[in-house]
């Protein structure tokens, strides 16, 4: 992808885990997290990225809006019927939200302002993309996005992962027998966060 977009040469592609910055990378300008940040040990995260950017930097905290209700209303196919399929997940994994090798009895934290703010971040600018876009996704298309989900990725169900593949496809024939489904895509919030001056949260 780089390479296709002539910036092979500008990029530099490091694969490790957030508590192991800096990791040697240097200083930025700008740090982004994309619906990531709550799986990180977040306290320890935040001081060390607001120490890695230069001043005048800022943390840029992307993720979908919550609150929104979004129906299909007046598009073409059902609903991609989200509620049953958590309930197939259950089944299968039980009641706990499992998170890689663990659970998350409480689901995922929350409180990423308050935790940013004792990093030394200040006053954060909230920007909203909108969304609403009419979507059409095929049950192949369903099926990924499940598995691509860290509660029910394929490794969690095992010896079982066919049979709940199996139960999966049965479940979106039975809402849509032409394998379609319509959505619209979530609109999106971006937070941008200053780096707050020397002293706060930070010896640097």
């Amino acid at each position: 992808m780089a390479a296709e977009r002539e910036v092979a040469g500008k990029t530099r592609w490091v694969r490790a885990r957030a508590e192991e910055l800096p990791a040697g990378l240097g200083t930025f300008t700008v740090a982004v997290f994309a619906q990531s940040f709550h799986w990180m040990d977040r306290d320890l995260v935040a001081a060390t990225v607001r120490d890695m950017l230069r001043p005048g930097g800022v943390l840029v905290h992307i993720a979908d809006v919550k609150t929104e209700n979004l129906t299909v209303d007046g598009l073409p196919h059902p609903a991609v019927p989200y509620a049953a399929m958590g309930e197939l997940v259950r089944y299968y994994l039980g009641p706990a939200r499992r998170a890689g090798r663990g659970v998350l009895a409480h689901g995922t934290p929350s409180g990423e302002a308050a935790v940013l703010a004792r990093a030394g971040f200040t006053a954060p600018r909230r920007h909203v993309v909108p969304g609403g876009q009419a979507l059409e996704r095929t049950s192949d298309d369903v099926v990924a996005g499940v598995f691509s989900l860290s509660y029910s990725a394929p490794h969690l169900f095992g010896a079982c992962r066919d049979a709940f593949e199996a139960d999966l496809r049965r479940l979106l024939r039975e809402v849509s027998p032409s394998g379609l489904f319509s959505e619209r895509g979530p609109s999106t919030e971006v937070f941008v966060w200053p780096k707050g001056p020397a002293g706060r949260g930070s010896a640097a």
